[in-house]
């Protein structure tokens, strides 16, 4: 690609990092195409964090204030225990970074109609479409599609997530998917005059924990997740069958107590219902020629990380700002890493224990547990405490590339 043109860019996935590269590359000149295999816009999905870095670059989008009109109103975290009653409460962060619950928090959703809406005019997207053919030369890629014509483009730019189809047609199993050994499903249930806006968490035994999430539509966001040693096909798999979802979740969650019995009969009834199993990816390398991954699926930190979104926001921007900034696309693409690198390998880094600490699998874990969040919320603790309980959002020194605009 050249330094005048810039160059024509295929990103598969309009999640959140796909549209948020279409914005920047847009703003650098370069024309983009999105496809994206759902035959609609994806507006389902749990919270997300905008925190740190991915604030940063959502406020150089000009969008902040965007996202905080979405936000879904969570006022911060409650711990609840056997009996029903809160053990202990940490509210929102009032910070780019800080808090349990982040100060812009937002639905997956809503974040990616937000992203979608904001480069509509610029960016031509394809529903209902995948690549299933990637051919490479010192020119560029012919590209293939389920439904399309072949079609020709600079680069190809994998953000379909941690199971992505894209990278496995060049990259094959070479990343490692990581199992953290959760299993998790998310659906949408009616909300009641009994909720309110704290994002409620409570364990039952077995490794099992339920929560519950206001969101700004009027309805909860509840998951219901379980520790399991089962063997996955990997993780970040999702399972289709929802009709098995949903009875393997009645087996095990049929005696949780607490509201479980008002999350399964939800989940029998929700239209968005998701489950997968919980993991990271690690990738030895980014990119092959003139295939690059970002995101999900260059490098997921899994969402017990609080770091998934951030991610995707700050990869998005040094992406496209690297290829701006250089005439060829290898140097870019070297340098997108060497950049991005230790900031994800922060990100991965999860607290020891994660995610099996706090879902515990014996009554005297779940007392344990719960003396622990008790103690983490007493004001003083809290203070000293934070700073290694919030993710390491901050941990990178994003580059400026406004001069390139």
């Amino acid at each position: 690609m050249t330094d005048h043109t810039r160059g024509r860019v295929l990103i598969s996935g309009a999640s959140i990092a796909g549209p948020a590269l279409a914005h920047w590359l847009h703003r650098f000149s370069f024309e983009t195409v999105v496809v994206e295999r759902a035959p609609s816009l994806r507006t389902g999905g749990q919270n997300v964090d905008v925190r740190g870095a991915g604030r940063e670059v959502a406020r150089r989008m000009g969008i902040e204030d965007d996202i905080r009109a979405a936000t879904t109103g969570e006022v911060g975290t409650r711990f609840i225990g056997p009996s029903g009653r809160t053990i202990a409460a940490f509210p929102a962060g009032t910070s780019d970074s800080g808090g349990t619950t982040a100060e812009l928090e937002v639905l997956r959703g809503d974040l990616a109609r937000l992203l979608v809406d904001g480069t509509s005019d610029a960016t031509e997207y394809r529903y209902g479409d995948r690549i299933t053919r990637i051919d490479q030369d010192d020119d560029g890629v012919t590209v293939g599609f389920e439904h399309g014509p072949d079609d020709r483009f600079d680069l190809v730019v994998a953000a379909d997530g941690i199971g992505s189809s894209t990278r496995r047609l060049v990259f094959g199993d070479e990343p490692d998917i990581r199992s953290l050994g959760l299993e998790t499903t998310y659906g949408t249930i009616p909300r009641t005059a009994a909720d309110d806006d704290w994002w409620r968490w409570y364990n039952a035994p077995g490794g099992r924990s339920i929560t519950l999430r206001p969101d700004q539509h009027g309805t909860i966001r509840a998951a219901m997740s379980v520790v399991t040693d089962r063997k996955r096909e990997r993780a970040g798999s999702e399972c289709g069958d929802l009709d098995a979802v949903r009875r393997r979740l009645h087996a095990v969650f049929g005696d949780a107590g607490w509201e479980a019995e008002r999350v399964l009969a939800g989940f029998d009834h929700s239209e968005d219902l998701y489950s997968e199993a919980i993991g990271q990816v690690h990738a030895p390398r980014w990119s092959d020629g003139r295939v690059v991954l970002v995101g999900d699926a260059a490098y997921c930190a899994s969402p017990v990380s609080g770091m998934g979104t951030s991610l995707s926001l700050a990869g998005a921007y040094v992406l496209a700002g690297e290829l701006a900034a250089h005439v060829h696309h290898r140097d870019a693409l070297r340098a997108y890493e060497r950049i991005m690198r230790p900031y994800v390998a922060k990100a991965q880094q999860l607290p020891p224990g994660t995610p099996r600490i706090a879902n515990p699998r014996s009554r005297l874990g779940i007392a344990a547990f719960g003396a622990a969040v008790r103690v983490a919320s007493l004001p003083l603790v809290g203070r000293l405490g934070a700073r290694f309980a919030t993710p390491p959002a901050e941990a990178i020194d994003l580059p400026d590339y406004a001069h390139l605009e």
